[in-house]
């Protein structure tokens, strides 16, 4: 139980990988925030409701739960429908800022006192895009800077006893994985095949490396970044593929 007793408070729970780490957190003994908009169904010890692109609403939020014991955030909030630079209009910039980076910077640093008084963690959770280009443009500039954030609070919060470490998935098998496949048959097995593990991980992977992290097993690790990605920052298969014919 590396987490037993700990308050741990997540944010984008009601998603593929925010209930994954609902349930992983759970089981390791922590008392989990579940923290989402309004209306999207989660179960935890402590369900907040807000909405993390309005500043006032997680300003309100980040407030209530520095009422009590904060020694983990999990920032996992994001997503991103924008594919293209073709697609990526000023909304879109706006957007995608804002969901991924903007209001998950606002609500960790107003959380920056709770997490000192308990020498806590903060772990992001941002995307492979963050390190290569693999499409998303604006998504992707929002986790990179994400990984800045992250390290600001490493290195700056480290004196404070606060670690703060990034995960970095590649894409991940959830749900959205099949609306995709119905829009474009095939499209999964062409992308299965240029990771070298020829899958996709797993939401309770991501889930686990941020347990990892968020845990005293990682007491002397801050300011990193973590692929789980199976393999694809590692290298090129196709290249490889193709030179090897």
């Amino acid at each position: 139980m590396m987490l037993a007793g700990k308050r741990v408070v997540v944010t984008g729970a009601g998603g593929g990988i925010g209930l994954a780490l609902v349930q992983v957190l759970g089981e390791a003994g922590a008392h989990v925030v579940a923290c989402d908009r309004d209306g999207v169904a989660v179960q935890a010890d402590e369900v907040v409701g807000f909405d993390i692109i309005d500043r006032d609403q997680t300003l309100q939020a980040a407030g209530r739960i520095a009422e009590g014991p904060v020694d983990v955030v999990i920032s996992n909030a994001g997503g991103t429908r924008v594919e293209t630079l073709e697609a990526t209009d000023p909304a879109a910039i706006d957007a995608d800022m804002g969901l991924n980076f903007t209001g998950a910077a606002v609500f960790t640093r107003a959380l920056l006192p709770a997490l000192r008084a308990r020498g806590g963690a903060v772990v992001f959770v941002a995307s492979v895009n963050a390190l290569a280009h693999y499409g998303n443009p604006a998504y992707s500039a929002a986790k990179a800077a994400l990984v800045a954030w992250s390290r600001a609070i490493a290195t700056e919060e480290a004196r404070h006893g606060v670690r703060s470490n990034v995960v970095a998935p590649g894409s991940v098998h959830t749900p959205a994985w099949e609306e995709r496949e119905a829009r474009q048959p095939g499209i999964f097995d062409r992308v299965t095949g240029l990771y070298p593990m020829g899958r996709l991980v797993s939401p309770a992977e991501v889930a686990q490396a941020a347990l990892f992290l968020a845990s005293p097993m990682a007491s002397g690790i801050t300011g990193t970044v973590l692929p789980v990605d199976a393999g694809l920052s590692a290298g090129n298969r196709g290249f490889c593929d193709i030179i090897g014919a």
